[in-house]
Formats: C-alpha cells, structure tokens, sequence
C-alpha cells in the first residue's frame, strides 16, 4: 500500500528555532549514550551466563581462556549489530523519502528477495556452504534486484509509485522461485533455514571485514543526500525550483540503499521491521527533515537490533531466539498500530 505523506508532513525548508535544535541534539546525543549501554548488554550478556569479572578480563585481557573466547565472540556479534542496524535504519530512512511512503522498509524494492534467491542459488546449484561464500552472492543479488526495479521503474522517469510497483512484483517473483527451490532440495532448505530468519550468531571478524566498505560507503552517500530529499518531499516541481536533480537523486538513493541493506542482508540474512519502524518512530518526534532522521536513524536502530538479538539470548536459554524472529514478533504488532494510527489520523 502506497501512501503519500499529506502536505503537513513533508520537509521543512526553514531552519528550526535553536531551543528546537538544541532539544534534537541533546536527544542525538541520549541516544548515543542509549546505544553504548546496549552494545555493553550485548557483549556481557547472552546464551552462556559468565560472572562480569570474566566479561571484563575478555574484553581487555585476552589470555585464551573459554570465557574470553566467548566475550571475543560476542564482541564480533555485537560489531555487526552495529553496523547492520544503522545500514537497515538508514535504508529505511532514505526508501520512505524515495517513495513517500511512511510504511516503506528495504524489502518494498525487492532487495530482500534478490538477496535470499542468490544465496538459494549459490547454495543449490554452487554447492556454497560457508558464510563468507554467502556474502559475495547475496550482495550481488541485492544489488542486481536494485539495478532491475531501477530499470523496470522508468530509469530517469522513474516515479515513487512505479519504483514501489516494479519492487513488488520482482519480490513475488523471486520469493516464488526461493519457495521453489528449496521444496525440491532439502539440503538447502536445511541450510537456507537458518540464514533466512536473519541472525547475527555467525558473526565473524572476516564477515565484517568483507561487508564494512559497503556499508561505509552507503552511510556517507545515504547522510549526503538528506537536502535533496528533504526538497523532493515538497514535490518534484518545488524541488526542480530549488534546483535539486531529481533523476540524480532518485538514482543515488536507490544505490545507497541497495548497497545498505544488501550488504546488511548479505551479512546477517534477512531481518524485518528494522528499517521500517525505526525512521517512523524517529520522524514522530525528529519533524520530517531528514538531516535529523538520518543520523537518528543510525544510532537507533542498532539499539533495537541488539536490543532484540540480546532479548533472543535470554528468553531461550541454553539455546536462543534468532534475532530476525525476535525483531518479527515485536515488529507486527508495532506495525498494526503505526497502521492505525496514520488511518485515524487521516480521518
């Protein structure tokens, strides 16, 4: 369902008054304190219950023990939480402003899909089984998927509705060929089964070293263009007057998205609701200008994706919770309400 954002909601031009600056840059900066105490959570707690002392020896003494092995574990899981969820958060941030649909997230340009057909692919019919094979393919596949709904949607024609429209159908399409190939081969239905739920388990220092230029590049691109589209969320002639380049930023956004959420997706399968909840939320109380939903964006989002991965380690205990299942079951219920509220809202 595409929605426009009624006139009220869209980007300001105007400066905010400076008490109203000073209020967003006290919050940016609690929300950074709100991160560091969760990334904390996230390295001291999990699955394995250990005396914080041992946490403490592991995080700054590294002597080999079984302890400090785990809290270097932990450490790698948590890096990559931080990285995947402001990559998911700001691709959320920069696909609702793209397509002017609040309740857009990553996977309405099929980017999700395309990354979980590749690995079925790799899996399947290239017999790839590590992690670090699954990266490279996964991130072609969200990257081709975004070239094609970037085609499919008109190219330099493109409109938010025709983008929305090209991304749902090459989503059917590749989740009915994903559905398909793993009826046919169990193998890779058994190894499928735990990528596709998203998880930040299989974390390594290898896997972050492989998907960090990406998701540097698509922070510094995403961030780079908050101005262009806060003018074309006053509309596209408004925004030509202003003298942005509308092609150019429609095709810019939709690379740094796919570069974000395809080497999130890559890195860690793929996890919902995080790039759809995080920049609504933030926009209820950030206004529309996305030269603060941005930055909020990245910093928050990582608090819920570590939040919910650390919520997955203790409610299943000895075992866990995949934190893309977490994320599912917190996020409906979320996402029934921002639902109900808009539609009242409207009325």
């Amino acid at each position: 369902m595409l929605v426009e954002s009624p006139p009220e909601q869209r980007a300001e031009t105007v400066p905010a008054p400076p008490n109203r600056r000073a209020v967003r840059a006290f919050g940016l900066l609690l929300s950074v304190a709100i991160l560091v105490l969760v990334a904390l959570a996230s390295t001291a707690i999990g699955a394995k219950e250990l005396p914080l002392g041992q946490v403490w020896h592991g995080l700054f003494e590294d002597s080999g023990t079984y302890g400090d092995v785990v809290v270097a574990e932990r450490m790698s899981r948590t890096v990559l939480g931080l990285l995947a969820g402001a990559a998911l958060g700001l691709a959320g941030a920069v696909l609702q402003a793209l397509t002017r649909n609040p309740l857009a997230d990553p996977g309405l340009l099929g980017i999700n899909a395309g990354a979980s057909a590749a690995v079925v692919t790799a899996i399947t019919y290239f017999g790839v089984t590590s992690l670090s094979g699954y990266v490279w393919f996964a991130f072609f596949g969200a990257a081709a998927v975004g070239a094609l709904v970037w085609f499919l949607g008109g190219s330099r024609g493109a409109t938010p509705v025709r983008l929305a429209l090209a991304g749902t159908a090459i989503s059917a399409a590749l989740y009915g060929y994903l559905q398909a190939v793993m009826i046919m081969d169990e193998a890779a239905l058994g190894k499928m089964r735990f990528w596709t739920v998203g998880s930040l388990a299989s974390a390594t220092d290898s896997t972050i070293t492989q998907v960090l230029p990406f998701l540097l590049t698509g922070t510094v691109l995403a961030l780079a263009l908050a101005r262009p589209l806060n003018a074309m969320a006053m509309g596209d002639d408004t925004a030509r007057a202003l003298g942005a380049n509308l092609n150019r930023t429609r095709a810019l956004s939709m690379l740094a998205a796919t570069v974000l959420c395809g080497a999130a997706t890559a890195a860690c399968g793929p996890i919902v609701f995080v790039g759809l909840m995080v920049p609504h939320v933030v926009r209820s109380f950030t206004g529309p200008d996305l030269r603060w939903i941005l930055p909020y964006a990245a910093i928050l989002s990582p608090v819920l994706l570590l939040g919910a991965d650390v919520i997955g380690r203790i409610v299943a205990r000895p075992s866990e919770l995949q934190v893309g299942i977490v994320t599912a079951i917190l996020g409906g219920p979320v996402f029934i309400f921002l639902v109900r509220r808009r539609r009242t809202a409207q009325l």
